[in-house]
């Protein structure tokens, strides 16, 4: 599995990420560099899940302004600023799907979705691709959660723990049982 140096932080990156959470608590102005480094990602994040991209930018301004709001409550645990931010944009995203009543949304086109079961060659890439969307849909939405930060986002237990507020040992346990669910609906033609 490749490594994304985005989530995947040195103790140097998180000593100067935790300078620069410092000073964005001490005044808001310099919440910048925060925002410049992980905007994007969260964006992405937001997107994914959502088939409106002018609704995914909203949503991500929200979670910046309610992350800048609380900067103070932000304890360092060992991981990446990001997953708090990621949290903040879970809970923001749900808050917005309960305001428009509307359905989560997986968008495919970004994922690498031969990545999440086997391998197929090219001709069967296409067909599996369809059933496996039909897959997904039957799964609940904290199982399409850990698949997506696992395999899409390739994020390490510990950080989706962190994200998800669970044990690193259960963020384990519950992404290979959301995988070995995808795999039965995906083996047993049920799409």
């Amino acid at each position: 599995m490749n490594v994304n140096p985005l989530y995947h932080h040195t103790p140097e990156r998180l000593k100067e990420e935790l300078v620069w959470i410092q000073r964005a608590k001490e005044s808001p102005e310099h919440f910048g560099p925060l925002y410049e480094k992980y905007h994007e990602c969260i964006f992405r994040y937001i997107y994914q899940r959502m088939d409106d991209q002018d609704l995914a930018f909203d949503v991500t301004s929200q979670v910046f302004v309610k992350a800048m709001k609380n900067i103070h409550r932000y304890e360092f645990r060992g991981v990446p600023f990001s997953s708090w931010l990621y949290r903040i944009a879970k809970s923001e995203l749900y808050q917005s799907f309960r305001e428009r009543k509307s359905e989560r949304y997986v968008n495919a086109d970004s994922i690498q979705l031969a990545e999440v079961l086997e391998e197929w060659d090219e001709e069967e890439m296409e067909v599996n691709k369809q059933k496996l969307l039909k897959c997904l849909r039957k799964l609940k939405d904290l199982d399409i959660q850990l698949l997506e930060m696992r395999y899409f986002e390739k994020r390490s237990y510990r950080e989706i723990g962190e994200i998800m507020e669970i044990t690193e040992n259960n963020a384990k346990v519950k992404t290979f049982r959301a995988l070995e669910r995808l795999k039965q609906y995906f083996n047993t033609n049920a799409a």
